[in-house]
């Protein structure tokens, strides 16, 4: 049992979606390899990604009550001050029994009480943005921070507190590795003798691209091509019913190193961790921004990738029309698969999960 005493003690705040979760997961994996002291607690919500994923990784979790606040109004924005308040006591009550000696928070709302209480106890704190527009719970947070890591440089403008930026890229995790392409379709139950896409839209699933999938099956098994089709949890009762033998309809992926290695293309939403993830395994890539997001900043995402000849950018509003053409043809063209996978890796920033450790490490041991 570790020490209340130790000063690597470490807690994370974020979740929702995978974006938000995975840089974390990947700081965390680089703090135990360089201090194998370092003692972890996770707070995330009790309905979303971490719950499910943090657990099966061996951290430790804790829930809190808060939700997201609706753009739009919504009946369930009602209950969000109250919410905020009894998610504040919870996490300052967490803390209270953790005593963490640096906070970490990657921006989702989760973020918001957690880091307020880990601040009351004293915590340093760190911030991890991952979009190039950043979120609105890390601008409110930034003059609690001690240090903020950013993605793109081009976040720069957005924050206030500039002594305290830090440009690193995005950090990936250090199991996504991938395998042979043999063993990862075996796993998948599909034929080493086929093309492969691999299709999600984030870790909540994304309606455009499901209907516009949904649309193309009978022309990707015409050309020949099995496909990996994460729907979302949401939305796998609308799709289960395509799964077959050549289409694997999944509500999630739980083992996204094999998905990768089975792909032959991947076709995504342009989230900044999904970039990063691709970019450091060199992987030819369709991007779908989604719309829904603050400053369109996933379409900004992917045209810097499009404009660099690597990867394909596709509107999401074009989805249904362009997307199986676009993937069939790219499909058959090895030269530009090629081309895609020297390209991609030049966004990759291998070293971003290190540094960001590094500098948590140092502030703990000044705190």
């Amino acid at each position: 049992m570790k020490s209340l005493n130790s000063k690597y003690r470490f807690l994370f705040a974020g979740g929702g979606t995978g974006g938000h979760l995975y840089p974390a997961i990947a700081v965390a994996e680089k703090l135990v390899a360089l201090k194998s002291e370092s003692d972890l607690l996770f707070i995330g919500t009790s309905k979303k990604i971490e719950s499910r994923v943090v657990p099966k990784l061996g951290y430790k979790f804790k829930s809190i009550w808060i939700s997201g606040f609706a753009r739009k109004f919504a009946m369930k924005n009602i209950l969000f001050p109250l919410k905020l308040i009894v998610s504040s006591l919870q996490a300052l009550g967490i803390n209270m029994s953790f005593k963490p000696s640096v906070a970490i928070g990657t921006g989702a709302y989760v973020s918001g009480p957690a880091i307020w209480a880990a601040k009351i106890m004293g915590a340093k704190i760190v911030l991890l943005e991952q979009n190039s527009f950043p979120g609105i719970t890390n601008r409110m947070l930034e003059k609690k921070a001690d240090k903020i890591f950013i993605a793109f440089e081009d976040s720069k403008k957005y924050f206030r507190e500039k002594e305290k930026l830090v440009v690193t890229g995005n950090p990936v995790r250090t199991n996504l590795q991938l395998i042979s392409k043999d063993e990862a379709v075996r796993k998948f139950g599909l034929s080493h003798d086929k093309k492969t896409l691999l299709i999600f839209g984030g870790s909540l699933g994304a309606k455009s691209i499901n209907d516009a999938v949904a649309k193309s099956l009978d022309s990707f098994m015409g050309e020949n091509i099995q496909v990996i089709w994460q729907c979302g949890e949401i939305y796998f009762e609308n799709y289960k019913q395509y799964d077959s033998d050549n289409v694997k309809v999944l509500a999630f992926i739980d083992d996204v190193a094999a998905a990768y290695s089975a792909a032959d293309l991947i076709l995504c939403r342009a989230g900044a961790t999904t970039i990063a993830e691709i970019s450091a395994l060199n992987l030819p890539a369709i991007f779908v921004p989604s719309p829904n997001v603050a400053a369109d900043h996933q379409f900004k995402n992917a045209k810097a990738l499009a404009d660099a000849d690597a990867a394909i950018l596709i509107n999401d509003k074009d989805a249904m029309e362009k997307l199986a053409p676009t993937a069939i043809g790219l499909l058959n063209d090895e030269e530009k698969l090629k081309r895609l996978k020297n390209n991609v890796g030049k966004f990759s920033n291998p070293k971003a999960a290190e540094k960001i450790a590094e500098s948590i490490l140092k502030l703990a041991e000044e705190n």
